[in-house]
């Protein structure tokens, strides 16, 4: 059994990312990292782990906690991960990061984007991004691997594959995307309220979402050349789930066949990536609670837009069941094991 390391594990990631490793058949939870719930049963804090985990949360110590631990996940909001990750690493440990600290390779646009002087820039390098779908190759031989954000994968996923095979054209891309109130995490803010966000639907960081660079790097990586796009997230009334409508100019005329076997050509073995048929259009909820993304895509002849649709739960597949994927890649392990439970429904 490998024993795992959980670091900021009572955020709603750390919660899921708690579920999923307790499911999994070759793994052993050694610790649960808290700062503000240090000494507290975990079972406590989501009594949904009653006499399933009752774990009594630790703060670690960073010189004595990691020795006997083979894998370690973070999920600390952005600029906190840095220097765990060079400790970790120093001790030839493999870690997972499910924050933003190592998912852009250059330096300035992270700190641009995010406000904050990176203090590991050196492991930038090292880092590989966790999207499993397309990295599997290189996430089978790193020791850092930064996991993608929840709207990236909703994103990127889809197109992808339409860019690397030069079938759409990169220079307008509008993302409409919407996700549930657990993507903004825990911690109590003002525009979460139930009160504000009920029966609300608003959008948010308009051209300034701190996302948006790591869905133009991987898409400029797939396009071989410099893509942008117009990303507009929006929050809406549910707890869980991202929708994501894509808007693409058909100025290369190809046709639906030609996009539904790109597709399938590519994901033919990812047995979490769902391929609809036509005329079905992805849901938040057939995706609930587990790793599948699924894709949808309707040719409108009369715009001459291609319109891509794709649904992920953001806290699963946007976030800890990736992490878990990655680790199998890492270890060797069946890349379904501990994510085999089916969407929830209703």
């Amino acid at each position: 059994m490998l024993k795992v390391g959980i670091i900021g594990a009572t955020g709603y990631a750390g919660g899921e990312l708690v579920r999923l490793v307790s499911n999994h058949s070759e793994l052993e939870i050694s610790f649960l990292d808290s700062r503000s719930y240090a000494s507290v049963e975990y079972s406590k804090i989501y009594p949904n782990f009653k006499n399933i985990v009752d774990n009594k949360c630790i703060s670690i110590n960073l010189e004595k906690d990691l020795d006997e631990i083979d894998v370690f996940f973070i999920a600390l909001p952005h600029g906190l991960s840095q220097g765990l990750v060079k400790k970790i690493l120093e001790k030839n440990k493999k870690v997972i990061d499910l924050s933003a600290d190592f998912r852009l390779r250059d330096v300035d646009t992270y700190e641009e984007w995010y406000t904050v002087k990176h203090e590991a820039k050196e492991l930038l390098v090292k880092a590989v991004y966790g999207l499993c779908e397309i990295y599997a190759d290189r996430i089978r031989e790193a020791d850092l691997v930064a996991n993608p954000g929840c709207y990236p994968t909703s994103v990127i996923l889809p197109l992808y594959p339409l860019l690397k095979e030069r079938l759409i054209d990169s220079d307008i891309i509008i993302v409409d995307a919407k996700s549930g109130v657990s993507g903004a995490g825990r911690s109590v803010k003002d525009a979460n309220l139930f009160s504000q966000c009920n029966e609300n639907l608003r959008a948010y960081g308009i051209g300034t979402h701190r996302h948006t660079p790591e869905i133009e790097q991987e898409l400029s990586t797939a396009a071989g050349k410099r893509v942008m796009a117009q990303f507009t997230p929006h929050l809406a009334p549910m707890t869980r789930g991202i929708l994501s409508t894509i808007y693409l100019t058909n100025n290369k005329k190809v046709k639906a066949r030609e996009i539904r076997d790109t597709l399938e050509y590519y994901y033919k073995n990812q047995q979490f990536i769902r391929i609809l048929e036509e005329g079905e259009y992805p849901q938040t909820k057939a995706v609930y609670g587990s790793n599948y993304c699924d894709i949808g895509f309707k040719m409108d002849e009369r715009t001459n837009t291609i319109v891509v649709v794709s649904a992920i739960d953001n806290l699963v597949k946007g976030a800890a069941g990736q992490a878990v994927q990655n680790m199998n890649l890492m270890f060797g392990f069946d890349i379904d094991e501990g994510l085999k439970q089916p969407p929830v429904w209703p």
